[in-house]
């Protein structure tokens, strides 16, 4: 028999984790609930969503920086906005690169939405 649960935005919660963690980890965390006012999964359910939209964005970052995808990719990988993904570029000091190629596979790219 499966017990379906949903968090507070409507989401299917689907597969428990478990983990052991540094003393100071564990401090941090019930710091953070308390600042919070939520119980520990949810902050840590909030804590690795955010985690993992940073790795995808770093991800992201360094296949443009290699030139291994389009801007308008590595966006979509992201998860974010070209407009935000543009911004983090440049703030990691990544130079633009676009060439024809790129702009035929944007075109083909936003057509296909």
């Amino acid at each position: 028999m499966y017990r379906l649960q949903l968090n507070v935005s409507g989401e299917l919660l689907t597969e428990v984790i478990s983990t052991r963690v540094p003393e100071q980890l564990a401090k941090d965390l019930k710091e953070i609930e308390e600042e919070e006012k939520a119980d520990r999964a949810t902050v840590i359910r909030k804590l690795l969503a955010n985690a993992i939209q940073q790795w995808k964005i770093q991800k992201a970052l360094r296949l443009y920086r290699e030139g291994k995808v389009t801007l308008w990719r590595a966006a979509r990988l992201a998860g974010i906005t070209l407009r935000e993904m543009m911004e983090l570029a440049v703030k990691e000091g990544i130079r633009f690169q676009y060439t024809e190629k790129d702009l035929e596979e944007d075109i083909i790219s936003a057509l296909k939405e």
